[in-house]
């Protein structure tokens, strides 16, 4: 007996399923109704333990005025009114009702383009939504692995680079294996007419955007979103998986853990395993990467691109802090602290472009406040957050007599840098401090704040008196 060829493509749709990479495609009509659960980064949903569904997924597009920095605040385009948007978990044979919709107040059209979408525009052209509207378009899920979301509307970068991206995981059936904690974290750029830690409303800045020359390179929308207070945190001997996305727009993630080392890695975001043991792993733009390690040794685990002057100078470095008691089998901390004589230094510095005014403190107690972040964004890697220093290395600034002795001198380090020996509180330091090409704004906010801090008391620094030291 033969089958007409139509019969037999028939067949499936009459017994309401299909099969596309080993997922069971069944009637959407028949599936049993969820609605997905969102997260807000770091965290991620739960696991999922259920068979093919028909998912209902919400979400709104938001235009809100967030900080970017300490002092620096940015007009975030969002999707969910976070940066990065909500985490999306699904599995491999969902079936998905998305629905999109456009705050009222938004000013521009959005849509969203999601990587895991089989259709037109990864369902852009089924999503653009104006302000005040809503749309919806329907997907199902073929292909595991963890993909970027973002805004495709024109222009397209523009939307992306003002913090329309974020992470949607297509489990596969069997579901990935099992962790203990699990974490979202997503690298970023962002463009700004002032340099990085200028203060105040910072306008996006197209041009810097094109030139691929990011001010801020950050994890999960601003600088610190992931560090000090807002650290992740795990114990030890837990298996940590973290989802790790890069919205770009531009710019490859070099993402490393110092500290640690990648078990597995499921390199671009896909369904394997690609590779065990890794220091550190590509993460492209608009890409993606898996990597999961069993926490050793109690530490705080620093996460930073690798690129390493964007982690220290722009932003990319976040913290996973595990407490506890030292495993001296594996690590044992500082055994021998002797004297090492280098060669020598040099005074470091870059030749400098006319600097753009930075923010202009109305009074002492702005001024106090602009030179806290000031601080904290030039000053604090060397000399602690507490002005304390670290002895024998970087002399104390808290109840310094050297720093207190003279004004004009301190205002001429910070301008020209500093090499040789110095006598501070009675101990010798022999160590370089850069010119760190500071404004005349930034450098008063900044020696006001130390000048008035942990037990320094001391006048006021202006912009004047800076500017009256340069060429002396």
């Amino acid at each position: 007996m033969r089958l007409h060829l139509a019969t037999l493509l028939l067949i499936p749709v009459l017994f309401g399923c299909w099969k596309k990479n080993g997922a069971k495609l069944e009637d959407p009509e028949k599936l049993a109704k969820v609605t997905a659960q969102l997260t807000y980064a770091p965290e991620v949903p739960a696991p999922l333990n259920r068979g093919p569904s028909r998912v209902t997924v919400n979400l709104e597009t938001k235009e809100v005025i967030k900080r970017l920095a300490d002092g620096v605040d940015y007009t975030f385009w969002t999707f969910g009114g976070s940066v990065p948007g909500p985490f999306i978990r699904i599995r491999v044979g969902d079936y998905v009702d998305f629905t999109l919709s456009n705050h009222p107040n938004s000013k521009m059209p959005h849509n969203i383009d999601l990587h895991a979408v089989t259709g037109q525009g990864g369902g852009a052209e089924g999503s653009f939504t104006a302000p005040g509207h809503s749309s919806t378009f329907s997907f199902r899920a073929l292909n595991s692995g963890l993909y970027i979301y973002h805004c495709a509307t024109a222009p397209v970068g523009m939307h992306i680079a003002n913090g329309m991206y974020g992470l949607i995981l297509v489990e596969p059936e069997e579901g990935l294996p099992k962790v203990d904690r699990e974490f979202y974290v997503v690298q970023s750029e962002f463009y700004t007419k002032g340099k990085y830690g200028e203060r105040g409303l910072q306008p996006f800045d197209m041009e810097k955007a094109i030139a691929e020359n990011p001010d801020y390179v950050v994890f999960n929308g601003s600088v610190g979103a992931v560090a000090n207070g807002n650290s992740m945190e795990a114990k030890v001997g837990e298996k940590v998986r973290i989802f790790v996305g890069n919205g770009g727009p531009n710019l490859v993630s070099s993402f490393h853990v110092i500290g640690e080392i990648f078990d597995h890695v499921y390199g671009e975001g896909g369904a394997v395993v690609s590779q065990k043991n890794v220091q550190t792993t590509l993460v492209p733009a608009g890409g993606s990467a898996i990597v999961d390690f069993v926490v050793d040794n109690p530490s705080t685990l620093i996460l930073v691109d690798h690129s390493i002057f964007r982690a220290f100078n722009k932003g990319a470095l976040g913290m996973l802090k595990v407490p506890g008691e030292v495993n001296k089998m594996i690590y044992t901390g500082k055994t021998v602290d002797s004297v090492y004589l280098a060669e020598g230094g040099a005074i470091q510095t870059m030749p400098d472009e006319k600097a753009a005014p930075a923010f202009a403190a109305k009074d002492f107690s702005e001024r106090l406040k602009a030179g806290e972040a000031a601080y904290k964004a030039n000053c604090a890697a060397c000399h602690q957050p507490n002005g304390e220093g670290i002895a024998s290395v970087f002399p104390p600034l808290a109840k310094s007599d050297f720093l207190m002795a003279n004004k004009n001198r301190t205002i001429d380090i910070v301008i020209k840098g500093l090499e040789g020996e110095i006598t501070v509180n009675g101990q010798k330091y022999n160590s370089v401090m850069p010119s760190l090409g500071l404004s005349d704004e930034t450098i008063a906010n900044a020696l006001t704040y130390v000048r008035n801090s942990w037990g320094n008391k001391g006048d006021e620094v202006t912009p004047e008196q800076v500017k009256a030291r340069r060429g002396k």
